[in-house]
């Protein structure tokens, strides 16, 4: 999809990501805890997807939209002492609507509509968006988005973000191996989006360490 459409389509992630670029920083003086490094599991794509932008729920050249509920989440991504990071890559994936990733280790079959992987360099203010789908779960695992944030001259980060009170954070596994103060780091409530009706939103800032 081109032209007009496409642009109203990517407004909600892209205008997400500039107003958290305007969000007030947290005082320099305090150092902010970091977000925890989780396991980027066995479905970060082998190769990337020929769209592989901010708007996940709409695929270039297909009509239709993903299936499931949107999810317009924005952030920043901060180093310890609060300043905004310039030049973060933020890589964002998770399965679509029925549980599936679009990977050859997952079987086939998903969401042809969804595209699974997004990608944004963050400009002078920290902040990323994306227009994605609210995470549901699978066998095995509750609801979560995984991230990787790469910048350069330094290690790569990879998370997941939780929803708070899914009923299924309680029993998975990689969640429980957290601590609770750093659980309430990677765990989002969602509310509903003021920008696109029946969407939902969501803020997570990502913390580097060091």
């Amino acid at each position: 999809m081109t032209g007009p459409t496409r642009r109203r389509l990517l407004g909600g992630a892209l205008s997400a990501a500039a107003v958290a670029s305007m969000w007030p920083l947290p005082a320099r003086a305090a150092k902010l805890p970091a977000t925890p490094r989780q396991t980027a599991g066995p479905f970060y794509p082998p190769t990337l997807p020929a769209d592989a932008d901010t708007d996940l729920v709409m695929v270039l050249g297909r009509d239709a939209p993903a299936q499931g509920t949107v999810l317009n989440l924005a952030g920043r991504v901060l180093a310890a002492d609060g300043r905004p990071i310039d030049g973060a890559r933020v890589d964002l994936w998770q399965c679509d609507a029925m549980g599936r990733y679009h990977h050859p280790r997952d079987g086939g079959g998903a969401d042809a509509n969804f595209q699974g992987f997004g990608r944004m360099v963050t400009g002078p203010g920290g902040g990323y968006g994306f227009r994605t789908i609210r995470p549901v779960p699978y066998p095995g695992r509750t609801p979560h988005i995984h991230f990787m944030v790469a910048v350069p001259g330094r290690d790569a980060l990879t998370t997941q973000m939780y929803v708070a009170g899914d009923p299924g954070n309680a029993g998975d596994f990689i969640y429980g191996r957290l601590s609770e103060a750093q659980r309430a780091l990677v765990t989002v409530a969602l509310a509903p989006s003021g920008a696109e009706a029946d969407a939902l939103a969501g803020t997570f800032d990502i913390v580097l360490a060091g």
